[in-house]
């Protein structure tokens, strides 16, 4: 009778059975950790502080009344957060939180990170340098704040995507074309963070109008927008403001002043078309 032996009797056989555990290891570390190697941390843009007419009185009726607010100076990340970094994240961190928070749902089909073994994660083949999505909100938080970073508020991402001349989308007020953004695509279908020059803004902030709707640090609630009003406590079970669009919206969802009101924005929970990008405050010095 013939007996088969997998590659890893092998290498006991070859190796004894120590030496062949810790070259187990060191390959499934190199796998695990190839698709991360180009993932250094996302440039950082100055958003120069200024005030604008947050909102919009000709929209949908969250986005009602368009109000004065006050931004600060800050740093936003050039793109959203790719599957290739979130990697490193989960390596370090997995997908399930300390006290059973869910903080990426590696199981649904629309996940495009695997896991080996456990806390050894890789993207999907030629999904590295897509944006993450199901990552969860409280996942988002903790990423950014793992870097010193932090979410963006509403009033800031809309303060970089509109800037104080109050553009409509993020490169101005031309309507959104296929050079501009990624939209009206198929559930799944996404793109590069970096595929759209041609929609950043004047900052070269990239991706602002589709691919993912973004999550903001911010609760969704009524305008006018205060800070200091409750909508930034943190709280793991209000419904979080996305921003952005995503691949699959129409064009109308990628209004700079568009808040997620169609989008399940569950905190708790990763979503098909939301991902995120980090901020940081000027007094907020990077992580060494």
């Amino acid at each position: 009778m013939k007996v088969r032996l997998t590659v890893y009797q092998l290498c006991i056989k070859k190796l004894g059975s120590v030496r062949a555990q810790v070259f187990f290891i060191l390959i499934i570390w190199m796998v695990a950790f190839s698709g991360a190697a180009v993932a250094a941390e996302s440039q950082m843009i100055r958003i120069p502080g200024g005030t604008f007419m947050m909102g919009s009185n000709a929209s949908l009726v969250d986005e009602y009344p368009s109000h004065k607010v006050t931004v600060k100076t800050f740093y936003l990340d050039k793109t959203e957060v790719t599957n290739a970094q979130f990697v490193k994240y989960l390596n370090q961190f997995g997908h399930d939180g300390l006290n059973g928070e869910r903080m990426y749902d590696l199981r649904d089909n629309d996940a495009r990170i695997r896991m080996l073994v456990r806390r050894s994660y890789v993207p999907f083949k030629g999904h590295e340098n897509m944006p993450v999505n199901e990552a969860s909100w409280i996942a988002a938080r903790h990423y950014c704040a793992n870097l010193n970073k932090r979410l963006p508020t509403e009033a800031e991402w809309e303060f970089a995507a509109r800037g104080t001349e109050g553009r409509k989308y993020p490169w101005g007020n031309e309507a959104p074309d296929k050079t501009r953004g990624h939209f009206n695509r198929d559930w799944g279908d996404m793109a590069p963070v970096d595929a759209y020059p041609k929609g950043a803004t004047p900052e070269g902030v990239l991706g602002m109008a589709g691919n993912v709707h973004e999550w903001t640090s911010s609760a969704s609630d009524r305008y006018p927008y205060r800070a200091n009003g409750g909508r930034e406590i943190v709280n793991f079970y209000a419904d979080r403001v996305t921003r952005g669009g995503a691949h699959d919206s129409p064009a109308d969802e990628l209004n700079a002043t568009w808040r997620g009101a169609t989008v399940s924005r569950n905190p708790n929970g990763g979503h098909h078309n939301i991902g995120f990008r980090c901020a940081r405050s000027v007094k907020e010095t990077a992580k060494k």
